[in-house]
């Protein structure tokens, strides 16, 4: 699926409508991932009507702000508008996470021949492998929601990398997030802490008091020493 646009130039859908041109930028947004080509025309009826139930299902899909993983999904709009302003038009509409193809390139209707788009809006979706999952996929986009996703992910065996990352943050966030157990986990070790240091000044006191009875043994040894020699003489 990657060979279909290495060696073309991707454009990202944000405020500087960044070029993604080599190959290493294009295998990354790419690989292992569920491609949606989605050809439309700013004059078409139909796709304006489509174009926000699109807009919101890859949103729920790939938006930080709606989902915590995004999907492993990407979404290139085919233009076949006739000027380049009404490509404008449509990209406005589409979220900026979508790439697109420049409205010079004319690989845009080879894209269409290839994959015989004759009627829009037509989204035609991709596994990883590069064979075709759905040869026009806006009814059950329409029809499902995001749940086409799910069925699409089943068909193509895509394992999410996600997952992996759920199971290991997942106790990680709960201790984070119950507050009283932590402040209790660190009033704990404050308290251990103060208790090793009073041992230690408790600890210090019985030295000192252990020499002082060391001392005192030692002043009775030497009185009754010099007792002992008082007799003999």
């Amino acid at each position: 699926m990657v060979d279909l646009f290495l060696d073309r130039v991707l454009v990202e859908n944000n405020w500087d409508q960044d070029e993604l041109n080599t190959e290493r930028e294009i295998i990354a947004i790419i690989e292992n991932r569920i491609l949606m080509l989605f050809f439309a025309s700013a004059e078409c009826v139909k796709c304006q009507e489509f174009l926000p139930v699109l807009n919101d299902f890859f949103k729920r899909l790939k938006d930080p702000a709606y989902i915590e993983y995004p999907k492993l999904l990407a979404l290139i709009y085919i233009s076949l508008d006739q000027s380049e302003a009404q490509q404008e038009r449509v990209l406005k509409e589409l979220h900026k996470k979508v790439l697109f193809l420049a409205f010079e390139d004319p690989y845009r209707k080879e894209l269409q021949a290839k994959f015989k788009v004759k009627d829009v809006p037509t989204v035609v979706v991709i596994r990883p492998d590069g064979s075709i999952l759905s040869p026009n996929a806006v009814q059950d986009i329409c029809r499902f929601g995001c749940d086409c996703f799910r069925n699409w992910q089943e068909s193509s065996e895509l394992i999410e990398r996600s997952f992996m990352l759920n199971e290991e943050f997942q106790n990680l966030n709960m201790r984070s997030a119950t507050d009283p157990v932590r402040r209790l986990k660190y009033k704990t070790e404050d308290d251990k802490r103060k208790k090793r240091w009073w041992n230690s000044l408790g600890k210090g006191k019985d030295e000192s008091q252990e020499e002082e009875e060391k001392d005192g043994m030692r002043d009775r040894k030497r009185k009754d020493g010099d007792k002992v020699t008082g007799r003999k003489r």
